[in-house]
């Protein structure tokens, strides 16, 4: 095997673990920032809100992967509409499970940080 083959054969067999020590569960700033004011108008606008609230979108990104999240909270937000098409977003197994899935790492969130 020559050297170049060598080379490619290591660097194509450490890939698996170089991408498993990429961060899990990595929520966009502007996503954890978006969930820390909506927490904080409900709890109030105080430092320690601000910890609090900081505090439940870490515990929830341990939990949930942000795509998992993404889903969750798309599905939320379309079960405030109306109509029949709502309805693929409040009658099915899927629709029900992103949703639970976020309530379960919120009620995680809300043990832990709260």
């Amino acid at each position: 095997m020559t050297r170049a083959m060598t080379c490619a054969a290591l660097a194509f067999s450490l890939q698996p673990v170089a991408a498993q020590t990429l961060p899990l569960n990595d929520y966009p700033t502007e996503a954890r920032a978006e969930y820390v004011f909506g927490c904080m108008a409900v709890n109030g606008q105080t430092a320690e809100a601000l910890r609090q609230c900081s505090c439940a979108i870490d515990v929830i990104a341990t939990v949930l992967p942000y795509e998992r999240y993404v889903l969750a909270e798309t599905v939320l937000e379309m079960r405030q509409t109306s109509g029949e098409r709502s309805t693929l977003f409040r009658d099915t197994a899927p629709a029900n499970s992103f949703v639970a899935d976020l309530h379960r790492a919120g009620a995680e969130a809300e043990i832990i940080c709260f």
